[in-house]
């Protein structure tokens, strides 16, 4: 329901009993409204809060004789909760209270260790296997390029290193569960295969 068109008041106690009145006649579809968009009552509820106090900040508009009352409330509502999704989408993410481990640097000892780790994985894998991930991964060339090199389809470029690194996937957490290293830790795959792999 639209609700009528507010006769013009004074500024101050009028303007009181003019936003109790508003709230009174459209404070439930108000609700109901901010309820349904923000998917949360206790929300919703501080979105009606917002649309009342701007409604008395411009009291004018509800007074003014042009349109209606509840379709200019639930504008508002509707830019104050577009508003509280944009602001909350711009701001980063909290960071829990528990401080972050601080990185872990490695040493020339590591990535040699990493790097054996890695050689020995691939030589697990099939020939087929092992040739597509070394033009891939460590020639970095395209599929284009390296089913050009291997002399076969580009298709099977692509099927290959699927299957290839979930074969890689499988021997690195048998390995790190059955051996891991000295240290306790998973090896380190080459930077190439770090995103892949992982």
């Amino acid at each position: 329901m639209a609700g009528p068109l507010w006769p013009r008041t004074r500024r101050g106690s009028t303007d009181e009993a003019l936003i109790r009145s508003v709230y009174e006649e459209h404070g439930h579809a108000l609700l109901a409204y901010a309820t349904r968009l923000t998917g949360d009552r206790a929300t919703a509820e501080d979105v009606v809060q917002e649309t009342l106090i701007r409604a008395w900040r411009h009291s004018e508009v509800l007074v003014n004789g042009k349109g209606s009352v509840r379709g200019w409330l639930l504008t508002v509502a509707r830019n104050i909760i577009t508003d509280r999704y944009r602001a909350k989408a711009a701001r980063p993410a909290e960071v829990s209270g528990a401080a972050a481990a601080p990185p872990v640097e490695l040493d020339h000892a590591d990535s040699v260790v990493d790097t054996m780790t890695v050689l020995g994985a691939l030589d697990q894998l099939s020939p087929e296997h092992r040739d597509v991930l070394k033009e891939l991964y460590y020639r970095q060339l395209s599929v284009a390029e390296a089913a050009d090199s291997l002399g076969i389809p580009a298709g099977t470029v692509k099927s290959r290193a699927h299957y290839a690194l979930k074969a890689l996937r499988e021997v690195f957490r048998q390995g790190s569960t059955r051996e891991g290293n000295r240290m306790g830790r998973p090896p380190q795959q080459p930077a190439g295969l770090r995103e892949v792999v992982a």
